[in-house]
């Protein structure tokens, strides 16, 4: 059964006739002559004859066409099979009218039947309903049986059926649409091209607008070209191929973005390349770690750190280079810290070891040394300072600290030719600075002399005044003079043969 059974698009005109204006027209000129004119004689004529065609001609037509004046079914397919028994005459215009309205009521309903028939068409509605379709189409067969028969009712009836069986087919579909998309993703996973575009295709004609349906399309048009890919791919991994397999699994995605084996595998490949490059970059700073360039092994440790994987090696790594170097350093500070002590140069060991408690605060031997070098620094610093100023040991209490340190110094076990020099040296000048001198000092009788922190010798011509190694300042004093002070030094080879006091410069008062 097809849509040639119905013609749907043949329609005849309406006859001729008159309208508003020409009978206005004949009815004025009527009016003018006092008597019908020719034209109201035809048009009279004319009604008569439609009334006749009406009359006569029309249920003819009808029998043949429908409102809205479409042509019925070919009468050479559907011709109403007659009763020979019952004359054509018998059938009075009301009962033609009856089967007049059925006949349409059947056409119409056959009408939505085809428009049905013909969208599951489009859906290829055989490759996934053919024995429901079938079915539906054996129905409608019977339908037109019934109809050739003039059985309107019944030929409706039937049409009808065979109409709700194709609407039941459309009802479907959502189901069919859901299993054709699982068997395309099916097809894709046993790689069979051919049934997964033919799954998708369809699942495309029955849902235009799906994503699943229009990945799955072209990922089935791919599908031969990613699988010789991926064999590619594999055969390039087993024989450690690692950069040409990541390639070609790249490739691969570029073709099927939503291929998951190739997005695993190049993550896995560009993990295991990391992994190699790690492990070459680590065994470089390890090379040069044993050639003894611990700087340069630390870059490459450090440039392993920053690569993203296994950062605890390559931090540990940098650690040991980092001991090793800080061993090096430290023992380089020991030679020279040894070398500092044996001379006797105790603030530049401990300037070393502070250098080595600057790698590693915790260094014992630094520790215990650096306090030890800064005892005797400071040792060396008060013997130099007592050297050089014995002039001040005439007084109790410089004495008395002078000798403190000496004893100090003593009390060292071992002591080096330094200290044992300085020692003795401060020995001797201990010892002299006990030992009075006289001294002749030298005045005019006229001046008041004082030696400071010694006592007042008063007015002399000449004494003699017995004084301890050291420095003095004698001053004197006369009233309208000009007071003198005289700075002398007695013992270490300083000793002068006398000293003169006097005030001879007068002081000239002022007027004011």
């Amino acid at each position: 059964m097809s849509e040639n059974n119905v013609d749907r698009g043949k329609h005849y005109s309406h006859g001729p006739g008159f309208n508003a204006n020409q009978i206005h027209g004949i009815s004025t000129r009527a009016e003018e002559t006092g008597k019908p004119p020719i034209w109201v004689w035809f048009g009279v004529a004319g009604l008569l004859l439609v009334a006749l065609l009406v009359i006569f001609v029309l249920p003819n037509i009808v029998s043949e066409y429908e409102l809205p004046l479409e042509r019925r079914v070919n009468i050479a397919e559907l011709a109403p099979i007659q009763d020979p028994t019952i004359p054509t005459s018998a059938i009075s215009p009301f009962e033609e009218a009856q089967r007049s309205l059925q006949r349409k009521e059947a056409q119409d309903v056959l009408a939505e039947l085809l428009e049905h028939q013909g969208d599951l068409e489009e859906l290829e509605v055989k490759q996934w309903a053919q024995e429901a379709y079938a079915e539906a189409l054996e129905v409608a067969g019977l339908g037109d049986e019934y109809y050739r028969s003039q059985d309107f009712r019944l030929a409706t009836e039937s049409y009808g059926n065979s109409r709700d069986s194709l609407l039941a087919i459309f009802e479907k579909i959502p189901s069919v649409f859901e299993q054709t998309i699982i068997e395309g993703q099916n097809a894709l996973a046993s790689r069979d091209s051919a049934l997964a575009q033919d799954k998708f295709s369809l699942a495309l004609l029955l849902d235009p607008g799906s994503n699943a349906a229009q990945i799955g399309s072209e990922r089935s048009r791919v599908l031969d070209e990613v699988l010789d890919l991926s064999a590619e791919a594999e055969e390039l991994y087993e024989q450690d191929e690692l950069a040409a397999a990541r390639s070609a699994y790249q490739q691969v995605v570029s073709l099927d973005r939503y291929h998951e084996t190739a997005q695993q595998k190049i993550s896995e490949i560009t993990a295991l390349i990391l992994e190699q490059e790690f492990a070459g970059v680590m065994s470089t700073g390890y090379s040069l770690l044993e050639d003894g360039d611990p700087a340069a092994a630390i870059a490459e440790f450090e440039r392993a750190a920053n690569m993203g994987i296994n950062a605890e090696q390559a931090l540990a790594a940098i650690a040991q280079a980092e001991t090793g170097v800080a061993n090096t350093r430290i023992a380089k500070i020991q030679e020279q810290i040894a070398s500092a002590e044996a001379q006797e140069e105790w603030h530049a060991a401990v300037i070393e070891y502070d250098n080595a408690l600057a790698i590693d605060s915790n260094l014992v031997f630094a520790i215990s040394g650096r306090d030890y070098a800064s005892k005797r620094a400071q040792l060396d610093d008060l013997l130099s300072a007592s050297i050089e100023s014995p002039d001040r040991f005439y007084e109790d209490d410089v004495f008395q600290q002078t000798l403190d340190i000496y004893y100090t110094g003593r009390a060292i076990e071992s002591p080096g030719r330094r200290l044992a020099g300085q020692l003795d040296e401060l020995q001797v000048l201990l010892e002299t600075s006990q030992v009075p001198l006289d001294i002749r000092m030298v005045s005019d009788n006229l001046t008041d002399v004082t030696i400071l922190r010694i006592g007042i010798l008063g007015l002399f011509e000449e004494t003699t005044v017995s004084l301890k190694p050291g420095r003095y300042v004698a001053v004197g004093k006369r009233i309208g003079y000009r007071e003198v002070r005289e700075e002398f030094v007695v013992g270490f080879g300083q000793t002068p043969e006398s000293i003169v006091v006097q005030c001879v410069e007068r002081v000239v008062a002022t007027n004011r």
